[in-house]
C-alpha cells in the first residue's frame, strides 16, 4: 500500500470515531473535543472590560467598541461590539410598557441577574446571606451585613446567638458543619474554625509532591463549600476554579483534587450519597462535571442535550439530587438553567439523559431547596424553588416518575407566594429543617418559616412526631425577626435565668417592665437646627437669625465667642462627625467646617459628584469620645425633593448615595440615625408617618399607624436605656402638639403610646430634647416653659421647670402652675446670682428688653447631666431634680452679659 491510500485509510478512521462520539452525547463520557456546530454568536449584556497594562486593571469600556489586532505596530480593526437593545428592566426604568415574553438576561460571574417578571420589580443579589442547619434545634445564620448568628431552641423559645468573625476578618459568606466542627468563609475568601467560641484561621496545606497542582496556602481564597451527606468531609470550590477536600478535621487533611481540563469550578452541584466519592460541579461557562478520585480518568463532562443547550447552560449554584424517583436505583440531579428552567440530569438503567422540567408561567428560578432524608417516606417529592421577583414554588413530583416527560403530573407548580409584606432573598437556597418546615432568606434582611398550620412558627419548637393525615396540606407563612446587625429587632440571648437564656430557658415568672425610651420628628430648618454640639461640655455651634455663625468655646478657664464667617448666610447645623461641623446655607448647600493644617477651612459637599441640596440631617450625633469610629461611617441627609441621602465620610472619603425614598411619599425628616437601631434610619414622611431605611438591605419600612395619628414634621429623639437590650422607644411630638411614643420590647413588639400634653392649655412647640438617663427628656411648651418628662416607679409623670428667671417671683409662679395640675412637680432653683450670666433684679438694666422664656428651639445635650436650650443651660443635680444653672448671653441678643468675641480664622 502506498503512503498516500495509508493517509486516506486513516483519515477515515479518524472520521468514523469522530461520528461515534456525536452520537453518544447522551452517555457520561471522559472529556473530548466539543461538538462543531455552527453556532452564531449572541451578545446579551452590554458591559465589557478591557485590561490596561498601564494600570495593571481592567477598565469598563464604553459601546460601541472597535475590537482591533495589532502585530508588529500593524493595528487592523476585526470586529465591533455594539449596544445590544435595551433590556426589560431599562424599558420598565423608563416607563414603557414590556410583554411578559421578552426575556432579557445579564450575565455576570458564576451568576445570572434575571428578568422582569409579571411587572414585578427583580430583587438584587443578596450574596452574603446562607442558612445551615447544625441540629434541629440549632439554625447558624449569615446575614446580608456579614454577621454570623445562631437560632437555637433552648427549650422554651428560639434565641438568637451572635457568632461574628471579628473585625478584622471581615464579613462572612457562609457557615459549614462537619462532625459538629463549624467553619465559615469571609468575603475575602479566607476559612476560618471556631475554637472554644474564638474564631481561628485554617490555612489549606498540601503535600507538594503528590499534588503538583496544589498553590500556596497564602493564594488560596475559598469561594463556597458543601458538606458530605454522611456529615464527615466538606468540598471547596476556590475562586480561582479548584476543588479542595477536607477529609479530615483534626488534624486538618487536604485533598487537591484540580479543576476539569479546560474548565474550572465555579459550583459545586451536589454529591453522591451512595458513592461518596462522586462530587458533581458547574464551570463558569455552565458545563456540568462529575469528579470520580476512584475512576480514570477523574473529570468527566455531561454534555449537554440539544434541548437542554436551547434553554441555556447551567447556572453554577447548588442543586438537588433524589434517589428512587425513576426507580430503585435511579438517580436524579435538579439543577437550574440560565433561562431560568428547572432541569434534570437522570441516571436510569446505567443510562443518563437532560430531561427538562421547566419552570412556573412568566417566572424565573434562580435557587433550590436541598432535599430531607425523610421526605423519601412521602408519595411524592417535593422541591421549593426562589424566583428572581421573591416568591416560592413548590414542585411535586410522583414517586417512581416515568422516563418520558409527559408522565409529570397535572398542576405540578403550586405558588406559595411570599410572607406579607416581604420577599424571599433571590438566589438563595431554603433550608428545610424539619419535615413539612421550610426556612428562607427574606430579601429586607429577615427569616420566614414556611409550613402547615400548627406546626411551625416562631412560639413553635421542634416536632419529632405528628400525624400529617390530620394537618392541612395548605402551608402559611411565619416570619422571624433578624436581629439588630441586619436592622431588626431580634433580642440576643442572656446568661442570666429566664426564657432568653443562651442554653436552657426557664418559664417566665414575672414581666418586668422595660424602662421607656422616646424619639424625635423634624419640621424647619431654623428651628430644628440652630444649635450643635461640638465637644461635650467645651463647645456648640449656634445659627442666628441672621444667618451668623458663632461658636461658644471653653478654653483657659473662659467663655467666648467666635465667629464662623462665609460668603453666604447659613441656616443650620445639620450634623457633626469627628470635630468637623455640617451646615447648610441659605441655599441648601451643605457645607463642612473644619480644621486643616492649624487653619480652620470650608468644604463644599454639595458640589461634589451627585452632591445634592439637603433641607435637614440627622438629630443627634451622641456625646463626644462615646462613639464609635468604622470604615463604613456615613450621615444621612434629606433633600429637597423629599429623598434620603448618604453621605459618606469614614477616611475623607467622601460619596453621596441616593437611598431614595419611601413608596409614594415625600421625607420630610430623620428622627433617628442608627442611635435606637444600628443600620437603621428612622424618617417621618411628608404625609406624617413612620418609616424606617436599612442600610444593609437598602429596603423601606412602613411602620404600621392608626389613621387618626398624624406626626408633625419636626425632629424626634430615641431612648434606649441599655444597649444590651433593644427595648426603647422613639419619641416624636404629633401635629396637635402631644408627646407620642414608639415603643418596643421583645415580648410585645411595637406599640403607639400618646403622652398628651403637660396640661389642657398647652402645647408642645419644639421638638423634644435628648434622652437623660434612659429616662427622662425636656420639651417646650407654648407657654415658654420648659417641661420634664420622667419615668418614676414604673410611672410617666410631668414636671415643670418654667423658665431661668430672677428673683422669688419665679419660684411662686412655678409653684402656682404646678397646683394646677396634681401630675405637675416644679425644678428647683439655684442660686440666681451665682450662675447666671446677667442679672435682671435692676429694673433700670438695659437687659429689662431681654425676654427669659425658652424660644421654640430644639434644644441639645451639653453633658450628661446637662441641656442647653436657646440659650440658657439646666443642669440636673439629683435624679430627676433639675435646676437652672444660667443664661447664656450672645453677641447678637438683648440679653446682654458678659462675654469675649473673636473672629475665628
Amino acid at each position: 500500500m502506498s503512503i498516500f491510500h495509508l493517509i486516506i485509510f486513516i483519515c477515515f478512521l479518524l472520521s468514523i470515531s469522530y461520528l461515534v462520539f456525536l452520537t453518544s452525547a447522551s452517555w457520561c463520557q471522559p472529556l473530548a473535543f466539543p461538538q462543531q456546530t455552527t453556532r452564531q454568536f449572541e451578545q446579551r449584556t452590554d458591559r465589557f472590560w478591557e485590561f490596561q497594562e498601564e494600570s495593571n486593571s481592567w477598565v469598563e469600556v464604553k459601546l460601541p467598541f472597535d475590537l482591533v489586532s495589532c502585530v508588529n505596530d500593524n493595528c487592523t480593526k476585526v470586529g465591533l461590539i455594539d449596544q445590544t437593545s435595551k433590556t426589560e428592566e431599562e424599558h420598565l426604568a423608563n416607563g414603557k410598557d414590556v410583554s411578559n415574553k421578552t426575556k432579557s438576561l445579564k450575565m455576570r460571574e458564576g451568576d445570572l441577574i434575571g428578568l422582569e417578571e409579571n411587572s414585578y420589580t427583580v430583587l438584587p443579589l443578596r450574596r452574603r446571606m446562607s442558612l445551615t442547619k447544625m441540629s434541629d434545634t440549632s439554625i447558624w445564620v449569615t446575614g446580608e451585613s456579614g454577621s454570623i448568628y445562631e437560632r437555637f431552641w433552648n427549650g422554651v423559645q428560639w434565641v438568637i446567638a451572635p457568632h461574628d468573625l471579628q473585625i478584622s476578618a471581615g464579613r462572612a459568606v457562609s457557615v459549614l458543619i462537619v462532625n459538629q466542627t463549624i467553619f465559615t468563609i469571609s468575603e475575602e475568601g479566607n476559612l476560618y474554625q471556631m475554637k472554644l467560641s474564638d474564631w481561628v484561621e485554617l490555612k489549606p496545606a498540601f503535600n507538594q509532591s503528590i499534588n503538583k497542582e496544589a498553590e500556596q496556602s497564602s493564594v488560596i481564597q475559598m469561594k463556597s463549600g458543601t458538606v458530605s451527606y454522611d456529615g464527615l468531609r466538606v468540598y471547596f470550590c476556590t475562586k480561582t476554579g479548584l476543588l479542595l477536600e477536607l477529609s479530615e478535621v483534626e488534624p486538618p487533611r487536604w485533598e487537591n483534587h484540580g479543576r476539569p481540563p479546560g474548565a474550572d469550578v465555579a459550583a459545586i452541584a451536589d454529591m453522591a450519597r451512595i458513592r461518596t466519592d462522586v462530587v458533581y460541579t458547574i464551570s463558569p461557562t455552565g458545563d456540568l462535571y462529575e469528579y470520580d478520585k476512584s475512576s480514570r480518568p477523574s473529570w468527566k463532562k455531561h454534555l449537554q442535550s440539544e434541548e437542554t443547550d436551547k434553554d441555556g447552560s447551567l447556572v453554577p449554584l447548588q442543586g438537588c439530587m433524589i434517589y428512587g424517583l425513576s426507580g430503585d436505583h435511579s438517580v436524579s440531579l435538579f439543577l437550574l438553567s440560565k433561562g431560568g428552567k428547572l432541569v434534570e440530569r437522570r441516571l436510569h438503567q446505567r443510562k443518563w439523559k437532560w430531561i427538562t422540567h421547566g419552570s412556573p408561567e412568566d417566572h424565573h428560578l434562580t435557587s433550590i431547596t436541598p432535599f430531607l432524608e425523610d421526605e423519601l417516606k412521602e408519595r411524592f417529592f417535593s422541591l421549593f424553588l426562589t424566583t428572581s421577583t421573591g416568591s416560592v414554588f413548590e414542585y411535586q413530583i410522583p414517586k417512581h416518575l416515568g422516563t418520558a416527560q409527559e408522565d409529570q403530573i397535572s398542576e405540578a407548580w403550586q405558588n406559595h407566594m411570599h410572607p406579607p409584606n416581604a420577599k424571599a432573598a433571590r438566589g438563595i437556597p431554603g433550608l428545610k429543617f424539619q419535615l413539612c418546615r421550610i426556612l428562607f432568606a427574606l430579601d429586607d434582611g429577615r427569616l420566614a418559616e414556611l409550613h402547615l398550620p400548627g406546626l411551625g412558627g416562631q412560639n413553635s419548637g421542634p416536632t419529632n412526631q405528628f400525624n400529617r393525615k390530620k394537618l392541612s396540606s395548605k402551608y402559611i407563612w411565619s416570619i422571624l425577626d433578624a436581629p439588630e446587625s441586619e436592622g431588626w429587632n431580634g433580642e440576643y440571648c442572656t446568661e442570666e435565668r429566664g426564657p432568653m437564656n443562651c442554653i436552657a430557658g426557664t418559664s417566665r415568672s414575672r414581666l418586668v417592665k422595660a424602662s421607656e425610651e422616646y424619639r424625635f420628628p423634624d419640621n424647619w430648618i431654623n428651628t430644628s437646627f440652630r444649635l450643635r454640639l461640638v465637644q461635650a461640655g467645651v463647645s456648640f455651634f449656634i445659627i442666628t437669625e441672621a444667618g451668623l455663625i458663632f461658636e461658644y468655646l471653653y478654653t483657659e478657664s473662659v467663655w467666648l465667642w467666635l465667629r464662623h464667617d462665609h460668603s453666604t448666610p447659613m441656616r443650620g447645623a445639620l450634623g457633626n462627625y469627628n470635630g468637623s461641623v455640617f451646615f447648610v446655607d441659605v441655599y441648601g448647600t451643605l457645607l463642612i467646617r473644619e480644621r486643616s493644617n492649624n487653619e480652620l477651612a470650608w468644604i463644599n459637599c454639595t458640589a461634589m459628584r451627585k452632591g445634592r441640596q439637603v433641607i435637614g440631617g440627622p438629630p443627634w450625633d451622641g456625646m463626644s469620645g462615646k462613639l464609635k469610629v468604622t470604615a463604613e461611617d456615613a450621615l444621612f441627609f434629606v433633600s429637597k425633593s423629599g429623598r434620603l441621602l448618604q453621605f459618606s465620610v469614614a477616611l475623607r472619603k467622601f460619596k453621596w448615595k441616593d437611598c431614595r425614598s419611601p413608596p409614594e411619599t415625600k421625607l420630610a425628616c430623620i428622627i433617628d440615625q442608627e442611635v435606637f437601631r444600628e443600620n437603621i434610619v428612622f424618617v417621618v414622611g411628608r404625609n406624617g408617618r413612620l418609616y424606617q431605611y436599612n442600610k444593609v438591605t437598602e429596603l423601606w419600612h412602613e411602620h404600621h399607624q392608626s389613621q387618626h395619628l398624624v406626626l408633625s414634621r419636626l425632629p424626634g429623639t430615641a431612648m434606649r436605656p441599655s444597649f444590651f437590650s433593644l427595648t426603647g422607644s422613639l419619641f416624636m411630638l404629633s401635629e396637635d402638639g402631644g408627646l407620642v411614643e414608639y415603643h418596643w420590647n421583645a415580648w410585645n413588639g411595637w406599640n403607639w403610646v400618646e403622652h398628651g400634653t403637660p396640661s389642657k392649655d398647652v402645647t408642645l412647640v419644639a421638638p423634644p430634647s435628648p434622652c437623660i438617663k434612659g429616662n427622662q427628656l425636656f420639651l417646650i411648651g407654648s407657654d415658654g416653659n420648659i417641661y420634664l418628662r420622667y419615668m418614676d416607679q414604673l410611672i410617666w409623670r410631668w414636671k415643670n421647670c418654667g423658665f431661668p428667671q430672677n428673683g422669688d417671683g419665679d419660684t411662686r409662679d412655678q409653684t402656682e402652675m404646678g397646683a394646677n395640675d396634681r401630675m405637675q412637680e416644679v425644678c428647683m432653683d439655684n442660686d440666681p446670682t451665682a450662675n447666671l450670666d446677667i442679672n435682671l433684679k435692676n429694673p433700670n438694666d438695659q437687659n429689662r428688653k431681654c425676654d427669659p422664656k425658652v424660644a421654640p428651639t430644639r434644644p441639645i445635650p451639653f453633658s450628661e447631666d446637662s441641656v442647653i436650650f436657646e440659650l440658657a443651660e439646666i443642669q440636673k443635680v439629683q435624679d430627676s431634680k433639675w435646676v437652672w444653672q444660667r443664661i447664656i448671653g450672645t453677641p447678637t441678643s438683648s440679653c446682654k452679659g458678659s462675654y469675649l468675641t473673636a473672629l475665628a480664622s
